[in-house]
């Protein structure tokens, strides 16, 4: 039986979010479609959501010319990391959801990364 390409990305989030439970730290995760991508931070259970960033929100979008591409991924880095440190939080675990580190994944890690978060 063949393995599809969803079901691959999802083993490699499982092994990356054990991971990252073991750490108990505060978590970065990253969700990309064709056209939005996503980015929660969660508490160091994973069981509440601390702040949240996308390319649905409005207010993030204004000024961009579109909402799948890198620069708009780089907005939602920079907005994820000003509501962290509003929320407290500097360290993170970068949890890209088995999405492969590069263009949209990696922009918003790298933006994040200047807006002040470490991971």
């Amino acid at each position: 039986m063949k393995i599809s390409k969803k079901q691959r990305r999802l083993r490699r989030a499982r092994r990356t979010r054990a991971k990252i439970h073991e750490l108990g730290m505060a978590h970065l995760s990253v969700h990309r479609t064709p056209r939005h991508i996503y980015a929660q931070l969660f508490d160091a259970t994973g069981a509440r959501v601390l702040a949240t960033a996308s390319t649905v929100q409005k207010q993030l979008v204004q000024g961009l010319k579109g909402t799948g591409n890198v620069e708009a991924a780089r907005a939602v880095g920079r907005s994820i990391a000003e509501r962290a440190r509003a929320a407290g939080i500097q360290r993170v675990a970068f949890d890209r959801a088995g999405f492969r580190y590069h263009g949209r994944v990696k922009a918003l890690a790298e933006a994040a990364r200047e807006g002040g978060l470490e991971f």
